[in-house]
């Protein structure tokens, strides 16, 4: 197969897995945004990148959000929006960060294949993605891509789409988030 007919097959792939993203999970995790004084992501690996630039368009948006981790992160405290990305939801630096944002009384959002996991029993509000995770032992979905690339990929443009959900709440678009696109290359 040539490259560009894999890449034909990522895409239908991933145009497959939308109607299996539940609605109602998404418009949830929408309203806690909109309600919370800082959004924090976490994730490990490719779905912690896929969080970072879910952040960079959160900060684009004038939303106070931070990645967890780095030197430059804000404490997260009471009412804050901790949101954690992992096919599995069993990450063991991911289930102690969610079980440390829950003793402090944040609000905890899975973003996973496994509701059921360790992370998504703590969330106050679980989304599930469709595929399969890492080891590809769990997950109701068949994918020609190695490891976790389905969740990952299909995380990111999930994160677009909630941009896009909030920009059409809040009023925003394209050129008002441009005034706050980083200006000093």
């Amino acid at each position: 197969m040539k490259t560009t007919e894999y890449l034909t097959e990522i895409v239908q792939e991933l145009s497959q897995t939308v109607h299996l993203i539940s609605e109602s999970e998404a418009d949830a995790l929408v309203e806690q945004i909109l309600k919370a004084k800082k959004v924090f992501v976490a994730g490990a690996g490719r779905s912690g990148f896929m969080g970072k630039s879910f952040v960079m368009r959160m900060m684009h948006m004038g939303i106070d959000a931070y990645i967890v981790g780095e030197t430059v992160t804000a404490n997260l405290e009471k009412d804050d929006l901790l949101i954690i990305g992992s096919g599995s939801g069993e990450t063991k630096t991911l289930v102690a960060i969610a079980e440390k944002a829950k003793s402090i009384g944040g609000t905890i959002a899975a973003i996973t294949i496994s509701p059921n996991s360790t992370i998504g029993e703590l969330a106050d509000i679980v989304v599930k993605l469709p595929g399969v995770t890492k080891d590809q032992s769990e997950g109701d979905y068949k994918t020609i891509q190695p490891m976790g690339s389905l969740f990952e990929q299909t995380m990111l443009l999930f994160y677009d789409a909630l941009i896009l959900s909030f920009m059409d709440k809040k009023g925003l678009d394209s050129n008002k988030m441009y005034g706050k696109h980083a200006n000093l290359e």
